[in-house]
């Protein structure tokens, strides 16, 4: 996929209302679904696919945000576990999902993808509480 065809870089994903920080390379964003609770997303802020099509500092920049806003996440929500994913196949930009993972979870062993779910969309309130207390976290 060409950047000018990725959601992304057309500005379509993810919404500006769900903005979380910028963070460098990257910005972070509260991810629609809030079914896991602060489930965020960090996503590059140029076009790549893959970590491999990054420089090494590029990359590594990327995955200190990574951890950075992972750490945030879980103290903001009080995960007992943090899930990472980078997949790509629907939307071939490359982000981070992060998904701050509980005990009470329906199913706490299992990959936040099996796990059959409607997505659950926050209410404005529950979206800025969220988003301010990550931002709280991160020191921004």
């Amino acid at each position: 996929m060409s950047a000018a065809a990725c959601s992304v870089c057309a500005g379509r994903w993810p919404s500006t209302a769900d903005l979380i920080a910028d963070c460098g390379v990257a910005t972070a964003s509260l991810h629609t679904d809030q079914f896991f609770r602060g489930w965020t997303v960090l996503v590059l802020k140029r076009h790549a696919t893959e970590l491999y099509e990054l420089p090494a500092d590029e990359r590594a920049a990327l995955m200190e945000q990574v951890a950075r806003v992972a750490k945030a996440v879980a103290a903001a929500t009080g995960a007992t576990k943090m899930n990472y994913a980078l997949l790509g196949n629907q939307l071939p930009h490359i982000h981070w999902h992060l998904i701050p993972r509980r005990a009470e979870d329906p199913a706490p062993t299992e990959s936040p993808w099996s796990i059959a779910h409607a997505p659950r969309a926050p209410s404005a309130a529950e979206r800025t509480t969220r988003i301010a207390a990550i931002r709280r976290q991160l020191g921004a």
